[in-house]
């Protein structure tokens, strides 16, 4: 409380005193803390805060109790004397995530307000009403909804600005606020009130929170003579189980399949125990795949196959990307390892790390790094490198050298690189802006309002193409090239140096800009691409984009190419 005079109470609490000198002994005893707003800090922080495989050194217990002592009277000044009224809670938050900021990009703090997202990312299920969005102007606008959810059955379209929760404005708040006034327990009701495109008054609209289900596997099909594929998209609970179901239909419906892509770019990872039994589909029972090392060795494990695979010998591409990370690394790069899949895409994102979430009291947990995670080859592909918190590329010749068990060379450090690498995406600068200004977002909201339905997923083509130039140029569209801002930033060291040569650069940077006037049929392809992904997103959930966009996916063709291929792919895996 600001400005009271409190009591003082006494916490006692015990350091583990293995190994620690009497001095120690008697400190756990008589250790007495004589601010009570540590309180709600020290007891979490001591739990988990427990020793290491050896003793923590003596001076380690005086050094964590001085520190909790100056952080308790620190806080307790600033909470009494600042000259505005605080929220303490805001301010333990930035000071946990300030102490967690220096670590890694991984070890988060997670308060009370977070438990919902955090299970979203576990276990794919969450109380709420199935929708999520992003803040464009005032408004969080709604981008995705889930099929079958509540939202869906409510009537939600993407595009709706959600204007009130409840009667609470939503003006101003952020996604992640509006989010959290959405969820609560099944059965309990929430008033939307929305503002919708094409409309001219505000829709109130009435939900009832249901648990969500985020399906982990959005599609799985043939798609090409005796080719299967699966998209992977999370790995929430029961993923290893999905998958081994996708394939047992797949295999159920072509009965000469011979060749399996999996797909696992953009796949963040998730549960490490589901990274195991997809592994285990492909490979024999008894092989150890993962093990992870850290400080405290009671957490060391080892991950081994315990069943019999679905399909030992079906040839398999898996496709990976500079976004796939950590579970997606371990399928990947143990099968990889154990020469079962051939590996196809860019280098992955480079996560090697293991977390665990420890309760740290008032329902808030702490994720932190606990240990590193080791394939079959022996490899961490931890990337012990990062700026800004993005894991920054190690040069080949900077990384140790494993062999897989065919004897092929494979390294460690930075992510799996594949057997067969892809150029990666060309979206170019304005490719990129149409995006970053929901230019093509906005186009195809207004563009649905005009079409009720569409054709199915694989006959759907967009034709509007001199409509959608229109709506550019009446929404004064513009963008900033790579070269027009290496121009400026040149411009604005010749400045700083004094050197008179402005006339040379106006005269270059006028001549990209009529260059420029032919980007937008130089992209012509890929812009399409994107509205017809957004399009068909709107009629058929996460489960159309998956479709439509193997449509056109050069990845899924070069895949589908070394499947049928049989002498290329057997190569590669024996290292010729």
């Amino acid at each position: 409380m600001v400005g009271k005079a409190r009591k003082h109470s006494v916490l006692r609490f015990s350091f583990p005193s293995q190994g620690a000198p009497s001095f120690f002994k008697y400190f756990n005893r008589m250790m007495t803390i004589k601010n009570s707003a540590l309180l709600l800090f020290l007891v979490p922080c001591i739990g988990f805060a427990q020793p290491a495989a050896s003793p923590t050194p003596a001076g380690k217990y005086f050094d964590i109790a001085k520190n909790l002592e100056i952080f308790a009277n620190a806080f307790k000044e600033i909470n009494h004397g600042y000259v505005d009224e605080l929220d303490p809670g805001q301010v333990m938050r930035r000071g946990m995530d300030a102490m967690l900021e220096g670590l890694d990009p991984f070890t988060n703090y997670i308060s009370e307000t977070d438990i919902e997202g955090y299970r979203i990312q576990s276990d794919a299920r969450y109380n709420g009403v199935g929708a999520s969005g992003m803040k464009m102007g005032e408004y969080m606008v709604v981008t995705e909804i889930f099929e079958n959810s509540p939202a869906h059955k409510a009537g939600l379209k993407v595009g709706d600005a959600i204007v009130a929760v409840d009667g609470i404005t939503a003006k101003g708040k952020t996604e992640q606020e509006v989010l959290d006034f959405l969820r609560g327990f099944p059965g309990t009701e929430t008033m939307l009130t929305l503002r919708r495109p094409g409309t001219s008054k505000d829709l109130n609209v009435t939900l009832k929170r249901e648990e969500v289900e985020v399906p982990n596997v959005p599609h799985s099909g043939i798609v090409a003579e005796h080719i299967g594929y699966i998209n992977l998209t999370t790995f929430t609970q029961n993923a290893g189980g999905n998958i081994g179901a996708a394939l047992q239909k797949l295999k159920d419906k072509d009965s000469g399949l011979k060749g399996l892509i999996l797909d696992l770019r953009d796949n963040g990872g998730g549960l490490l125990n589901e990274a195991v039994n997809i592994i285990n589909l492909f490979v024999p029972r008894g092989l150890s795949v993962v093990t992870t090392h850290g400080k405290v060795i009671e957490w060391d494990n080892t991950f081994k196959t315990t069943t019999e695979p679905l399909d030992k010998d079906i040839p398999v591409v898996i496709l990976v990307n500079k976004m796939s990370a950590s579970a997606s690394e371990v399928v990947s790069g143990s099968l990889q390892d154990l020469d079962r899949a051939v590996i196809m895409g860019q280098r992955t994102y480079g996560k090697g790390l293991v977390q665990n979430t420890r309760d740290i009291g008032y329902n808030a947990k702490v994720k932190l790094t606990t240990a590193k995670y080791y394939i079959p080859s022996g490899r961490c592909i931890q990337s012990s490198r990062y700026k800004d918190g993005v894991p920054v590329d190690i040069p080949e010749a900077e990384r140790a050298q494993f062999k897989t068990t065919n004897g092929r060379t494979v390294l460690d450090g930075g992510g799996i690189k594949p057997d067969v690498v892809l150029p990666h995406d060309s979206a170019t600068s304005l490719v990129k802006a149409l995006l970053d200004q929901h230019l093509l977002f906005d186009y195809v909201t207004q563009w649905a309002i005009k079409h009720t339905s569409i054709d199915s997923i694989e006959v759907f083509n967009f034709t509007d193409w001199d409509d959608f130039t229109q709506y550019l140029k009446n929404s004064s569209f513009s963008y900033q090239s790579a070269s027009e801002r290496k121009i400026i930033e040149l411009k604005g060291l010749l400045a700083q140096e004094n050197y008179p040569i402005n006339v040379e650069l106006d005269a270059l940077e006028a001549k990209l800009k009529l260059e420029k006037q032919g980007d937008l049929l130089k992209n012509k392809a890929r812009i399409i691409h994107e509205i017809e992904q957004e399009i068909v997103g709107r009629y058929y959930f996460q489960r159309g984009k998956v479709r439509k966009n193997l449509k056109n996916d050069p990845e899924v063709e070069a895949a589908v190419q070394l499947l049928n291929d049989k002498t290329r792919y057997d190569g590669i895996l024996k290292g010729k």
